[in-house]
């Protein structure tokens, strides 16, 4: 299985994967910017969530929702290009968490995001929102291993 992986990632750095910048690291949010299709990046995301084992509950289409809004409100301002959040759990870290504490149950599920912007063309940014490690022991070491998780899939969506 290394051996495959080695030989995928070699593809990946020839075939010009895509180079990510990381542009916010803060307690609130991991933000990263790379050149790419939103099609692309968001189809990577999509399989670094996938092959954790996970399954996508929803997908939130917000640049979507903000467009057609948008009209509504009298907005003429296109916010996103494309703009959609992943929404998923893990059975084993959510477990975790919730028998740390109940009122974790406010962090599930996790999500991941993906955008594109109309005065960046040809960049998506894909992000998360990382869980505060806070609360007692159990929940903090449940909620670092959420954070692991998620930074996990954010760098292997960018490293195709």
């Amino acid at each position: 299985m290394k051996k495959l992986q080695a030989l995928l990632l070699g593809v990946a750095l020839s075939a010009g994967a895509f180079a990510a910048e990381k542009i916010h690291d803060t307690p609130n949010q991991v933000l990263y910017v790379t050149d790419g299709t939103f099609a692309e990046v968001k189809s990577n995301l999509e399989l670094a969530i996938t092959d954790q084992g996970l399954v996508i509950n929803n997908v939130a289409t917000v640049g979507e929702m903000l467009e057609r809004t948008g009209k509504d409100l009298g907005a003429t301002r296109q916010v996103y290009v494309h703009g959609d959040v992943f929404e998923f759990c893990s059975a084993a870290l959510s477990r975790e968490m919730m028998e740390g504490d109940h009122s974790n149950i406010v962090y599930c599920p996790y999500t991941v995001h993906v955008y594109a912007i109309p005065e960046q063309p040809g960049k998506v940014f894909v992000g998360y929102r990382p869980i505060p490690v806070t609360g007692n022991a159990a929940s903090k070491a449940a909620f670092a291993k959420v954070n692991a998780l998620l930074a996990r899939i954010v760098s292997e969506a960018l490293s195709w």
